[in-house]
């Protein structure tokens, strides 16, 4: 079984509707869902939605680094109540992105932070967005104190060095559909070093499409492909990854996510 630690499932991705995407994940494999609600209040609501809806579904809630020019007190305040459902795990998508710079780097810093705040006072672990921002984001990070509640970096795109300082902070790292792109040297290297207990896999659905459906619209279902590229740069077989990523996932974002895909956490 695998878990896709990251999708987002909104109606404007997928017309058909969240159920026949996670229908066609299922049927390849795929046992669990972690859905990003970014976007604004009715993106969150949607994700918090369907995981209440569905078993086999968690959500999350956040502020993208793209919405950061236009967040508001009443999306932080909608945040606030939804960050409270059984069923929400973790805050993010969060960062920074300095390559589309849709909204200005300040303001998205000073709402990375205050994020940061937010999900230590929730005890929830965060779901980290860096694009050409590592610097910035490793200070983020370590000032507001994130490794108090921890997270993951996702859609890992950085070098060895940024991996192993996240991960003293408290990191896993999330490799995406870029893990199969043969010119992603970096994102290989770390796959195949990273400690075990601390790597996850994800689509970033319905963005990043692995290889070999690099250009279409990717969905959860295609995470089995980036299984198979960590396997491979590891040594080991795809089943032992779907096993370990999917423990690794329980572990970070706790029995909710457990109890979604039938898994006894060890509480170890």
């Amino acid at each position: 079984m695998l878990i896709d630690t990251h999708c987002h499932l909104d109606a404007h991705y997928f017309a058909e509707g969240p159920d026949a995407v996670i229908e066609r994940a299922r049927a390849a494999g795929v046992g669990g869902f972690v859905c990003i609600g970014v976007g604004g209040a009715a993106a969150a609501e949607h994700a918090v939605g369907v995981a209440q809806r569905r078993a086999d579904v968690v959500a999350t809630v956040g502020i993208h680094p793209h919405e950061a020019g236009s967040s508001s007190a009443e999306l932080f305040a909608t945040l606030t109540a939804l960050s409270g459902q059984p069923k929400v795990v973790a805050i993010g998508e969060i960062g920074l992105d300095y390559h589309y710079d849709h909204s200005p780097r300040d303001v998205q810093r000073d709402v990375f932070a205050k994020m940061i705040g937010f999900a230590r006072e929730r005890r929830l672990p965060i779901v980290v967005h860096t694009r050409e921002a590592a610097a910035d984001t490793l200070e983020i990070l370590g000032r507001e104190g994130a490794g108090d509640v921890g997270g993951v970096i996702h859609c890992f795109s950085e070098d060895r060095a940024f991996a192993a300082r996240a991960l003293d902070l408290g990191f896993d790292l999330s490799f995406s559909g870029v893990v199969t792109f043969k010119n992603a040297q970096s994102v290989h290297d770390v796959a195949a070093w990273a400690p075990a207990d601390r790597i996850l896999v994800e689509t970033d659905a319905p963005y990043l499409a692995p290889h070999p459906l690099r250009g279409k619209r990717c969905e959860p279902a295609y995470v089995a492909h980036t299984a198979r590229a960590v396997a491979m740069l590891r040594g080991v077989q795809p089943d032992e990854i779907a096993q370990l990523t999917s423990e690794n996932a329980c572990r970070r974002f706790g029995p909710a996510l457990a109890a979604a895909v039938g898994m006894v956490q060890n509480p170890s």
